[in-house]
């Protein structure tokens, strides 16, 4: 491989390896859920409406408020 080929390819590893990064701390952190409950609203109760994105974060904390399970918190 010549070295004028190695850098855009490094970079593009980076940028790869970059956004895998991204996904996977907006996914762990659940930055996604409300857009995955807004289509499971649409897909299984078409017509209803799922609620403003603050509601669904107060009624998603309280719940795990109530109900703890197995957290070490």
């Amino acid at each position: 491989m010549s070295r004028r080929g190695a850098l855009p390819r490094t970079l593009t590893l980076l940028g790869r390896a970059g956004r895998a990064v991204h996904w996977y701390t907006t996914s762990l952190l659940g930055d996604h859920d409300y857009a995955r409950y807004v289509a499971h609203v649409e897909r299984v109760h078409p017509g209803t409406d799922p609620g403003s994105e603050a509601e669904y974060w107060r009624a998603r904390h309280a719940e795990q408020d109530a109900h703890p399970g197995a957290r070490c918190c």
